[in-house]
């Protein structure tokens, strides 16, 4: 049930090899309409579906991490994903993947995708939880700020193509506290 009492309009369900073709739409699209601007248009026009459709149905047979999928009437409208810290801190877990279409963001989808991921990752014994989001990447900085996430400085990493883009990692202790989730 949502803040209101009404019921949401879409389900959240663990992710199977099955859901690769959707994922991968859902992958595509999000990032294409996140991060027109941000990254170059070239990267971004090459982006191949069935490219990742290979990669989830890959990354979907391993057991090492968390994929939820959210769905409503129309279909698979976001996704998460998660395991391991790639920071390597003892009982840090990373939420690496987070998109939802843009037509379905506002509507507690992301909110559910994120709580329900920190929640798995807490029951394989996560004590804390990160995920990094491009400095500039501002309405997703929004979010996480107003789920409670606290912003540690901006650092560098590689990105798309190789070039360097500047990235703030959110972080929360686990469980999330019971407002988030």
């Amino acid at each position: 049930m949502s803040e209101t009492g009404a019921r949401p309009s879409f389900v959240v369900f663990p992710a199977g090899p099955a859901d690769a073709e959707d994922l991968a739409r859902v992958h595509v699209q999000a990032w294409r309409e996140t991060y027109r601007g941000l990254l170059p248009d070239a990267f971004l026009a090459r982006m191949s579906e069935p490219g990742f459709t290979r990669r989830f149905q890959r990354d979907l047979q391993g057991l090492a991490g968390v994929t939820l999928a959210a769905a409503d009437r129309s279909g698979i409208v976001g996704y998460a994903a998660g395991g391991p810290s790639r920071r390597g801190i003892d009982g840090e877990a990373e939420i690496s993947l987070l998109y939802v279409v843009r037509a379905r963001q506002g509507r507690g989808v992301g909110r559910e995708l994120l709580t329900r991921t920190a929640r798995a990752l807490a029951e394989r014994g996560a004590a804390s939880l990160m995920i990094s989001v491009l400095r500039e990447n501002h309405p997703a900085r929004r979010f996480y700020e107003h789920l409670g996430g606290l912003a540690e400085p901006a650092r560098q990493e590689p990105g798309p193509g190789g070039q360097l883009v500047h990235e703030v990692a959110y972080t929360w202790p686990l469980p999330l506290p019971s407002g988030e989730g």
